[in-house]
């Protein structure tokens, strides 16, 4: 786990999260990611299409890359731990989260990867997959 959150966090300012809207594939940036009681989470807001989408169908997968040409694919299943203690968990993490949220506030929502498996992969054609 460790070794997915480095590569998320070394990879430039963003990673992208798929989700499905009814049959249609949603695509969009984030920039948040922790360990938290063990299990690897995001952030985002219930105001948020992302939200209503993960809670509608749980499945989501990561993808991102680095410079060196080596990406990363994160699928598994949405699990939402809003809890006053991860909110905190999270803007200690990142701090700038502040800006748009606080620990006391209802629409701030921490969510970790279930049943997950991440694949590595280079331009050479390797890839190897984990699963958490």
């Amino acid at each position: 786990m460790d070794e997915i959150l480095k590569f998320l966090n070394d990879a430039p300012p963003t990673f992208y999260i798929a989700t499905v809207d009814g049959d249609i594939p949603k695509v969009r940036p984030f920039g948040f990611a922790m360990i938290f009681e063990g299990k690897l989470c995001f952030c985002t807001n219930n105001q948020k299409n992302v939200y209503k989408q993960l809670k509608a169908n749980p499945n989501f997968e990561v993808c991102t890359d680095l410079k060196k040409g080596e990406w990363l694919r994160l699928k598994g299943k949405a699990v939402f731990n809003t809890t006053k203690q991860s909110k905190q968990a999270a803007l200690d993490v990142m701090p700038m989260l502040g800006k748009m949220y606080s620990a006391d506030d209802s629409i701030f929502e921490i969510f970790y990867i279930e049943d997950a498996e991440a694949t590595f992969y280079n331009m050479m054609g390797a890839s190897r997959a984990i699963k958490l």
